[in-house]
């Protein structure tokens, strides 16, 4: 429950801070409240802020292309204003840029969905659809 609980603290954080990622430890947190707190991972599938998008991503649904969309401009902007204010060395901003690279590829891979569509058949055949805990 402590790992489930710094990893949604380190997924807050990332919301705010480009370079730290978001999503990674969102699903960690989502994996390690369903080994250990029924109850914690249904509130993190069941917030308000991500709890649809931890939920898209753990089922392969994927991202909708206005999420995709914002997420990308706000990397840019605030990768691209770190890197014209705030460093001075050319390796510092080369290596920021490259990162942020990086993750817009990382992004534009991860399959778009329309929201309001009918499940994929891949859903619809029976994969995990409920939010409830994994059980080990």
């Amino acid at each position: 429950m402590t790992a489930g609980a710094l990893s949604v603290f380190s997924g807050i954080l990332g919301i705010f801070l480009p370079v730290l990622p978001t999503t990674p430890f969102m699903l960690l947190a989502a994996y390690c409240y369903s080994r250990s707190s029924p109850r914690c991972y249904q509130w993190l599938l069941t917030n308000r802020w991500f709890g649809a998008y931890v939920r898209n991503y753990r089922e392969g649904r994927g991202m909708p292309l206005r999420e995709k969309a914002l997420t990308i401009a706000a990397l840019w902007l605030t990768i691209g204003a770190t890197a014209i204010y705030a460093l001075s060395a050319w390796w510092s901003r080369l290596l920021l840029l490259a990162i942020a690279g990086a993750v817009t590829i990382h992004l534009l891979r991860i399959k778009t969905f329309r929201t309001g569509t009918p499940p994929s058949r891949t859903e619809s055949a029976g994969l995990p659809q409920s939010i409830e805990p994994d059980k080990a």
